[in-house]
């Protein structure tokens, strides 16, 4: 018997019932297939434009801070002015989906990978920013480790606002969208943060202290 298998076995067991038959799987198919829309909160609607507005005042309220830039190209100085700000060196792991951008001459120095606990700052491409909380949607993958996302103190996040949607909904349809799915999709909001302890809020206990948002302005005149 195989680990899944004796899982499954497992859960059946306390569900007091065996295997579906497989009408059910055809049915848990199609609706995987086609997901149904649940109720979506007023607040994920309005237009593209307001939900970028929303998008950027929920990243502030959620604790992180953020950087609005006009193009690509202008977030390499986003990421230096941000490190200059906050006294850190001028050194970066950014995910190798960033290779591209125009580093040369930024005075940073990069590493392309994965994240170790000696990194203090991780740069990241997201898939998507969601409105409805300022949440923030990334992809585990070759292109962009998930110990980027965990291991630095500081993580800066780059985002599209393009790529701004209302709900968390439409943010799942664009994961389903890219075809067969990452072994891990990071919703992340604001900065890692608990109140485990006397209900003490406290930055920084499961990953990074602070979160870093640049919200790249690449649509057209008018959307």
């Amino acid at each position: 018997m195989s680990p899944r298998t004796a899982i499954l076995d497992g859960i059946r067991r306390s569900l007091k019932r065996g295997a579906l038959p497989p009408c059910e799987y055809d049915r848990l198919n199609r609706r995987l297939a086609a997901p149904d829309t649940a109720v979506v909160p007023v607040r994920s609607g309005g237009t593209h434009a307001e939900k970028v507005e929303r998008f950027a005042a929920m990243v502030v309220e959620m604790q992180a801070s953020l950087d609005r830039v006009a193009s690509a190209p202008a977030v390499i100085s986003a990421v230096a002015a941000i490190l200059a700000a906050f006294g850190l060196p001028p050194s970066v792991v950014a995910a190798p989906a960033l290779e591209d951008a125009p580093w040369a001459g930024s005075g940073l120095t990069v590493r392309f990978g994965a994240a170790t606990a000696a990194d203090p700052v991780s740069v990241t491409p997201a898939l998507c920013g969601v409105a409805e909380t300022g949440t923030l949607v990334l992809l585990s993958g070759p292109e962009s480790p998930t110990t980027l996302n965990f291991l630095p103190d500081l993580h800066i996040a780059v985002v599209a606002a393009s790529a701004i949607v209302g709900s968390y909904e439409e943010a799942w349809a664009r994961v389903r969208a890219r075809g067969a799915l990452s072994r891990t999709v990071n919703w992340i909001t604001g900065p890692s943060r608990t109140a485990d302890i006397e209900q003490t809020l406290l930055l920084g206990a499961h990953g990074p202290r602070r979160l870093h948002v640049i919200l790249v302005d690449d649509r057209q005149p008018g959307a």
